[in-house]
């Protein structure tokens, strides 16, 4: 287990009468070694269930970027797992936790996170629930519909009194220093030591996270529940692109036999992935991204570019098979289009 640490940050762990979360006084620990763990999510096991909050921080952090600390968020302490100066071996031992069903990985938009996990290291991540997801399924469950792209960020989220409200339990200041520094040195997170600012602005990313987690649970209906636990999935997926069709990763989460028996059963989801001919990208996307957000807005997918990070000739399409079928045509015919 870690020793002892001269860092320590709030967890939020519960509500008193008025709602208000009720703060713990945890250490951070900063790990270099395996041993430093807690053993119950080094060897996952159905008798030791666990939630953490899950991030990760690095630089350019996608399939070729240098992940250089994973953050977790656990009831009594934050462990920020070291990746620059444990290297492979550190990371590694974490992989049967990261692909553990017996462990539930809370995080805020998964995908490169995911995606420079499974680049570099191999591993598959799963049993995310992803706060980013759950927003917008509980928006819809309240019949509030959301643009295309129109995505809650994390300090957005940290603000919502719904769901965290502790505007004041988090240095905004701080967290606009560190995007300033990252802006002028990308490397920011290689440098060793960590700074007293890279501790708390690391920890700052997961510490609410579980609390967070546990308010969303109480307002999702067992339908929304399913709609989670599978776009988490297709989510994680998403830009780790191989030859087997995925073949190797964990299966979908099925649909369960209580929404079959209602006779409504809701529709398949599916990941994707439409090759994009050299030259043709331009089109899709169109002036000012005016032709991608028209085929967002006429479809209920979701749809995704790999950006800078890439992969850049790909279109990556998530949600109900009708509605994916549908973007795909609609994304071809933009491929198709002729101008004189």
């Amino acid at each position: 287990m870690a020793s002892s640490s001269s860092h320590h940050t709030h967890i939020p762990l519960s509500s008193d009468p008025g709602g208000k979360p009720i703060d713990s006084l945890v250490p951070i620990h900063i790990v270099t070694n395996a041993s430093q763990l807690p053993s119950e999510f080094l060897e996952p096991s159905a008798e030791r269930q666990l939630i953490i909050g899950f991030d990760c921080e690095g630089v350019d952090l996608c399939r070729i970027g240098t992940l250089c600390i994973m953050q977790l968020a656990f009831s009594d302490a934050i462990y920020l797992v070291d990746a620059i100066q444990g290297g492979e071996t550190l990371i590694n031992a974490c992989k049967p936790a990261l692909e553990s069903s017996y462990i539930t990985k809370v995080i805020h938009d998964c995908k490169r996170d995911s995606e420079a996990l499974y680049f570099q290291f191999g591993i598959k991540l799963h049993n995310v629930v992803d706060t980013q997801i759950a927003y917008s399924l509980i928006e819809e469950q309240e019949g509030r519909k959301r643009s295309p792209d129109d995505y809650i960020s994390f300090v957005g989220l940290l603000a919502d009194p719904r769901y965290c409200g502790l505007e004041s339990g988090i240095s905004y200041q701080e967290k606009e220093e560190v995007r300033v520094l990252l802006r002028q040195d990308p490397k920011f997170w290689t440098y060793r030591p960590l700074t007293d600012l890279m501790v708390r602005a690391a920890a700052d990313d997961v510490r609410f996270l579980p609390y967070i987690y546990h308010n969303m649970m109480k307002k999702l209906n067992e339908q929304s529940l399913w709609y989670l636990a599978v776009r988490g999935a297709l989510y994680c997926r998403c830009f780790c692109i191989n030859d087997n069709d995925y073949g190797d990763w964990p299966s979908l989460p099925p649909t369960p036999d209580s929404l079959i028996g209602e006779g409504d059963a809701p529709e398949e989801e599916i990941l994707s992935i439409l090759d994009v001919p050299p030259g043709k990208m331009g089109r899709i996307i169109g002036r000012r991204g005016s032709s991608i957000l028209a085929i967002k807005e006429s479809c209920e997918a979701e749809i995704l570019i790999g950006g800078a990070k890439g992969p850049p000739d790909k279109v990556f399409i998530i949600g109900p098979v009708k509605q994916v079928r549908k973007a795909e045509a609609m994304l071809r015919g933009r491929m198709l289009e002729v101008y004189y």
